[in-house]
Order: C-alpha cells, then sequence, then structure tokens
C-alpha cells in the first residue's frame, strides 16, 4: 500500500477543502510514493507520541492537530519540535493532518458526537456557500425537549466524560443543541440564530462563558481532548477497515495533559 493511495481514501473521508483557510491540512512530512505498513492516529503529535511511533515502527502518523502550524526557518534538534521532525524524518515515518476537515467531514468529528446524542435534523452551525449540506459545526434536535441538568448526565453517559464544565441554569428547557468541538466557543452566535439552548464544545475562554450567560444559553465543556480524541480512535478502526492489510491502532501513549485535583475534605 503506497501512502498517495491512504491519503487518497482520507481525502475522500475528510475532503481537504472543508478546512478552514486558516488551517494547514493534508501531508506535512514524508513521500507519498513510500509504502505503509503501519499506520498510528493520534490527536496532537507530541515527542512522546512521536516516539511511540518510531517504536512501533509506524509509516505513517494520522495526528488531528497539525505540525509546523506556523511558519519555521529551520529545523534542527535545538527544540524539542525540531529534533520531533528530525527524529521522524530519520525513521521514515510521514505525518498527516486532516484537522478542521474531519471537523467538518460528513461523517466527521461534530457529525459523530451529534449522532451519539441521537439529534435529529443534524445540519452544520456554519453551512459553507458554496457545498450544499454541509459547514462548519453541528445543530439538532432533541428526541424530546429536557432540562440543562438532565443534558448533562446524558452528555457524560453517552460520551463516556466523568466531568464535565458548563455555563447555564439547571432547569433551563432544551430542546435543539448545538455541537463544535475543540475550541470553538465563536460558534455560540450561530448556534443561538438556529434557536439552539445550549453549544457543546471542548473548551473556552472566560469571556465567551460571560458571553453565553448574557445570551441566557448554556454551554457544556466536554474539555479539548474528550471533545476529539475519542473520534481519533475511531478514525484508527475507520483506516483498518478501509485497509485490511495495515495495521492501524491510536496512540496508546497520549493522555489528556489536563488533571483534577480532588479535595480530601
Amino acid at each position: 500500500m503506497l501512502l498517495k493511495e491512504v491519503i487518497a481514501e482520507l481525502e475522500r473521508f475528510a475532503p481537504l477543502d472543508l478546512a478552514e483557510d486558516w488551517d494547514n491540512v493534508g501531508l506535512l512530512v514524508g513521500d507519498d510514493q513510500s509504502e505503509v505498513k503501519r499506520v498510528m492516529t493520534c490527536l496532537t503529535l507530541t515527542p512522546n507520541v512521536a516516539a511511540e511511533a518510531i517504536r512501533e515502527q509506524a509509516d505513517l502518523i494520522v495526528c488531528h492537530h497539525p505540525i509546523m502550524f506556523r511558519p519555521i526557518q529551520r529545523i534542527t534538534n535545538a527544540t524539542s519540535e525540531g529534533k520531533m521532525l528530525l527524529d521522524l524524518i530519520v525513521g521514515n515515518v510521514a505525518v498527516y493532518s486532516p484537522h478542521t476537515a474531519f471537523d467538518s467531514a460528513p461523517d466527521g468529528i461534530n457529525q459523530r458526537i451529534a449522532k451519539v446524542l441521537e439529534l435529529s435534523n443534524i445540519h452544520p452551525i456554519r453551512p459553507f456557500a458554496d457545498q450544499d449540506g454541509l459547514g462548519s459545526g453541528r445543530y439538532g434536535e432533541l428526541s424530546q425537549p429536557t432540562t440543562m441538568e438532565n443534558l448533562l448526565e446524558v452528555v457524560k453517559q453517552k460520551l463516556g466524560v466523568s466531568k464535565l464544565q458548563y455555563v447555564g441554569n439547571l432547569e433551563q428547557p432544551v430542546t435543539k443543541v448545538g455541537i463544535a468541538c475543540g475550541s470553538a466557543a465563536e460558534f455560540l452566535n450561530d448556534a443561538q440564530k438556529h434557536d439552539c439552548e445550549v453549544l457543546i464544545t471542548g473548551e473556552a475562554r472566560f469571556h465567551a462563558l460571560l458571553q453565553a450567560e448574557s445570551l441566557q444559553m448554556g454551554m457544556i465543556l466536554l474539555g479539548h481532548y474528550g471533545s476529539e480524541r475519542p473520534a481519533v480512535e475511531q478514525l484508527a478502526e475507520d483506516i483498518a477497515g478501509w485497509f485490511p492489510e495495515v495495521k492501524s491502532w491510536a496512540s496508546s501513549d497520549e493522555v489528556d495533559p489536563l488533571k483534577w485535583s480532588v479535595s480530601n475534605e
């Protein structure tokens, strides 16, 4: 299996023209004529995750968050990123990132969260003007009206998240929910225009939380890792299904960097 064949399937699944203009997506490191037998997926390519890929002899890393997001002028071992890139190149490990194309794909991260929550009448929060039915974020209707308090429990159960942060009144009625994975509080106004009472996202800045309060909208924060890592794990299974001859797995060394300190009192 050639890398270009794997890339073609990834781009069929998450076309790069769905990515935001500011993003850095596609093949970021590697030779598309190289052979691929082992693929590892991850949310973020950190030195320890790269070390796992090299140790496990991966030929390709599909990382959600792109490396070299900002222009770099040199690649040397003087920085952790430079050393990581050199190690990957020496190890013949290619790197591909679908990022916001994966977020917005027809069966991408936001769509999958909407399906897991069993929303109906699912549509993009921000439709693309030139692509019918496609766009960023998702919103949809709950099977029956509920409260913010009940929705929090449903989200915990269905998305496998033990702890959630939220903004809003627990008694607030909810019939329509917006979804925007990662750090996407900027979708708040758009979600409100679609009559959503709640926006589910990964993380948000303090002033975005205050904005939600002023709009009398609920906001549920899954954590950046919690909102996107499950889809990365599913992507590893998808790749294994597309290419049975390829060994595919989600990084086992990757963990959420955010920890919780619980009081003993």
